[in-house]
């Protein structure tokens, strides 16, 4: 199992030290993977740290931006929110899921984020810095990604980098002091109910706050510092009945019992899966394959190609390549490209024929300027490499 595995595995499993560990090795040897830094700034999160979370963020922004990859835009643009929230600087925090919602409306936790944002800027002064927006669009920050050496000393793995610190951005340069201190926590669960426990020494009952919603945690009190100190679960793994849930404040402790919305449901984890999945090939959008189309041409020359084999003819393989659909048997996602490829013009149809071949699958384009005069590489998903055979 290769470190991002185990960081993943970590992650779901709240050992957020482990995790941060784990994704910290797999940057080092892909440091421009942008799931990744997310990753990391999720266990960052989840673990009080959150200028590191933001940081992480806001490298995600960046790589994410370079690549041009709507989801993962989308992705580390929401998650560098939630790490502005924790800091405290909720307009900035609101800038931000407001670029989330231009690009996905139908995310479904900013409904959350954005009543958290409006219920701690009750009382906040109008010239208070947290309601004064600093943040732009894509940090301007740079993002080493060079991978690190494969063979390294002890001393020098264990060394602090320049990629590695929190450097201050335009968002992070007022951020206000977090609390150092992190209790810890513990969970079991029955049939009707899941039990959190907190274990906060002396937290005062009269300015403590802890919010319950059906699918996220919410507790909140004064250190001794002068700091809040905040702790947050979103989203549960299942969602749970609010009105039906409790809490109670000891001396040693803050205890939560969330009411399962489903009695019976086993929990694996305490949090669900905060971001969406990719979208897989049957949910590709017909429009971002088709946008492309050119107009065909009445003979196509030929072009290089680093095939054993020779030139292929590319016309010929997309006249050849498949019979009539009402004769042809697969899954829904077969049968959805050979539908768009019938009704693709010539060019479109050679440049999908070609792109595909050339990159084992892992390419598929419809402008026949951009692939026809070049061989078309490999381009597997991220964290995966491409095998020659």
């Amino acid at each position: 199992m290769d470190h991002a595995a185990r960081g993943a595995t970590a992650l779901s499993a709240s050992k957020y030290d482990e995790a941060i560990e784990h994704y910290s090795k797999a940057i080092e040897q892909s440091p421009g993977a942008v799931d990744y830094y997310i990753k990391r700034s999720t266990a960052y999160q989840r673990s009080s740290k959150y200028p590191e979370a933001l940081t992480d963020a806001e490298k995600a922004v960046v790589l994410a931006h370079k690549r041009a990859r709507r989801e993962l835009i989308k992705d580390s643009q929401l998650r560098r929110g939630i790490a502005l929230f924790f800091l405290g600087q909720y307009a900035n925090a609101q800038f931000v899921l407001d670029i989330v919602k231009q690009m996905d409306d139908k995310e479904k936790t900013l409904a959350i984020w954005e009543s958290k944002i409006v219920k701690k800027l009750e009382g906040i002064p109008e010239d208070d810095e947290r309601r004064k927006v600093t943040a732009v669009k894509v940090p301007e920050i740079e993002v080493d990604t060079t991978p690190a050496p494969k063979a390294v000393s002890e001393s020098a793995a264990k060394a602090p980098t320049a990629d590695s610190a929190v450097a201050p951005t335009s968002a992070t340069s007022s951020a206000p002091k977090v609390p150092t201190e992190k209790p810890k926590h513990d969970w079991y669960q029955n049939n009707e109910n899941v039990t959190f426990t907190l274990l906060a020494k002396n937290v005062p009952k009269e300015k403590a706050t802890v919010e319950i919603e059906k699918d996220s945690l919410d507790i909140t009190y004064p250190l001794a510092n002068g700091n809040d100190f905040n702790y947050n679960l979103l989203p549960f793994y299942a969602e749970v009945d609010p009105e039906k849930s409790s809490f109670r404040i000891t001396p040693t402790k803050i205890e939560i019992v969330l009411k399962k919305k489903q009695p019976g449901v086993k929990w694996k984890t305490l949090e669900g899966e905060l971001r969406n999945e990719p979208k897989s090939a049957s949910e590709v959008e017909t429009t971002e394959l088709v946008k492309n189309l050119v107009k065909p041409v009445e003979t196509a020359p030929s072009y290089p190609t680093s095939s054993k084999q020779g030139a292929k003819n590319w016309d010929k393989l997309a006249a050849d390549d498949l019979g009539e659909e009402d004769d042809y048997e697969g899954d829904e996602t077969s049968r959805f490209f050979k539908h768009l490829y019938k009704g693709a013009g010539e060019d479109a149809q050679r440049a999908m024929m070609k792109s595909y071949q050339e990159s084992g699958g892992t390419v598929l384009s419809t402008d026949w300027n951009s692939v026809g005069s070049k061989f078309i590489a490999p381009e597997p998903p991220e964290g995966m490499e491409a095998k020659k055979y």
